[in-house]
């Protein structure tokens, strides 16, 4: 009986993982951030506009991102099914497989969207023209009640940094 490379389960998994590697560097790539200190390249060098103000209330949010990719979903579900191919022999492998790929997709959808979640700040800022703000921002620059702060605004997101 003649036994094809691939049908070897190491090497199977193996092939897989390096197929499935590159995606998941490239989805590390797409690197969104909600932080008022990072500037994409085309906010850089744009004017904004800038408003005094009091911090009135800080409240801890869950910053989430839209949608997900895909990518956990599908890289989860082929190295689920790589790897439970291997149990079993026949109609049982077949079905061990899909069971795998299944369960595979599940976790790896479960990953990426827990990796899609960022801690965040819902700040609302009492301006000195008198007008009531509020902005949502990760919580990467500590902010409390009673702080001035600058706000940020134009050509981009609002920021709310201290002055």
């Amino acid at each position: 009986m003649y036994v094809s490379f691939f049908d070897r389960p190491k090497v199977r998994l193996l092939v897989v993982a390096s197929l499935a590697a590159p995606v998941f560097l490239l989805a590390g790539c797409a690197n969104k951030s909600a932080s008022s200190s990072v500037y994409n390249y085309g906010q850089a060098q744009r004017e904004q506009i800038v408003r005094l103000g009091t911090v009135v209330s800080v409240r801890a949010v869950t910053i989430q991102e839209d949608q997900s990719s895909g990518v956990g979903t599908v890289g989860g579900a082929a190295l689920g099914g790589v790897a439970a191919s291997s149990i079993g022999g026949g109609r049982g492998s077949i079905l061990a497989s899909i069971g795998g790929a299944i369960l595979g997709g599940l976790v790896g959808n479960a990953v990426e969207n827990r990796m899609g979640k960022t801690q965040g700040l819902e700040i609302t800022v009492q301006l000195d023209n008198g007008e009531t703000r509020v902005v949502a921002q990760e919580a990467d620059v500590p902010l409390s009640t009673g702080q001035r702060v600058r706000m940020l605004s134009g050509n981009g997101p609002t920021r709310v940094v201290p002055m």
